[in-house]
């Protein structure tokens, strides 16, 4: 196999926007706005002529209704990321299907859609439907350039199998993209996460072979590593690096249970915001949920603040009354 190319993912070219994008313009606190903000998504499982997966879910309605959330609260991300099992079968009306429901929304927010491989997907279907690419075997990689902070997507996916690995050819590929640091440093997507899951039977569709990916990022650049396959918001470190899963879109799972009779449900879906700092990288996760909340906070009360000093802010909104 030869080494992937970055020119092998659409939309490999620069989506970068202005630092701070869709942030608060002033900063109250001891940070100021993140320099790069990201949308992470992940397990949409999309059936053809949306099937309910496994008699139950309605993914393409899950998927509907996340995206709502996640606009719903006025982001404006540098990219949108979705890591990994877009479909369930690898269909082509599925792609298709996910096309027509991610496109517009992308649109909506001016950001470029970065889509990982899973291990329900099928490459040749992935890079013909989706990306528009030849309808081969090759991995589904791509860098991105956001306005200098590197994402790199990689495929962690294992033809004709559900567990996950990087072959070789991939992992020089990508020793040799972290060669060169970037202004804002390095994200990685992938998959399959680099971490160890409390429920039994999920180790057995692990990444394999994890040691090799480590030596490849020690010492880099990379700040984050996104991830999914687990269908649970999960996170932990790898090789000093820290790892975010995002929640499906499609189910979740249900982890209020014994850890050996986890299953599936049809609620907790989620999404991140990933907000990128000069020092620190956050992940919020965001539940699709209908509840009521109160009405204190406000836009209005916001610009209130900002007019205030930061000793008045101190005052009015940190001072204990009696």
């Amino acid at each position: 196999m030869t080494a992937p190319s970055s020119s092998d993912a659409a939309g490999a070219a620069s989506g970068a926007s202005a630092p701070g994008r869709g942030a608060a313009s002033v900063q109250f606190g001891q940070y100021p706005p993140a320099r790069r903000t990201l949308l992470h998504l992940s397990d949409t499982h999309l059936l053809a002529g949306n099937r309910a997966l496994g008699g139950r879910f309605d993914t393409a309605a899950n998927l509907t209704r996340t995206l709502e959330a996640a606009e719903a609260t006025g982001i404006r991300p540098d990219a949108i990321v979705f890591t990994g099992d877009l479909t369930d079968l690898g269909e082509p009306e599925a792609y298709a299907a996910l096309r027509e429901a991610v496109e517009p929304f992308a649109a909506r927010l001016q950001a470029p859609v970065v889509w990982v491989a899973g291990n329900h997907d099928e490459r040749p279907a992935l890079r013909r439907d989706l990306l528009g690419l030849d309808a081969t075997e090759e991995p589904v990689t791509g860098v991105w350039d956001l306005g200098g902070l590197r994402l790199i997507a990689l495929d962690s996916t294992v033809p004709g199998w559900h567990h996950g690995d990087l072959d070789a050819a991939q992992l020089e590929w990508l020793r040799a993209e972290l060669a060169t640091p970037a202004p804002l440093g390095t994200i990685l997507a992938l998959h399959h996460p680099p971490l160890p899951s409390h429920v039994p039977l999920f180790d057995i569709l692990e990444l394999r072979d994890q040691g090799r990916l480590a030596d490849v990022i020690a010492g880099s650049d990379v700040r984050a590593i996104l991830a999914g396959h687990l269908h649970y918001s999960t996170s932990g470190t790898f090789a000093g690096v820290p790892v975010s899963v995002a929640a499906a879109t499609c189910y979740t799972m249900n982890l209020a249970r014994p850890a050996a009779e986890v299953n599936g449900m049809d609620a907790g879906q989620s999404f991140h915001l990933v907000h990128v700092h000069d020092d620190t990288v956050t992940h919020a996760v965001v539940p699709v949920v209908d509840a009521p909340t109160g009405d204190y906070f406000s836009a209005e009360w916001v610009a209130h603040m900002a007019r205030l000093t930061p000793e008045e802010r101190l005052e009015e909104f940190s001072r204990k009354r009696a």
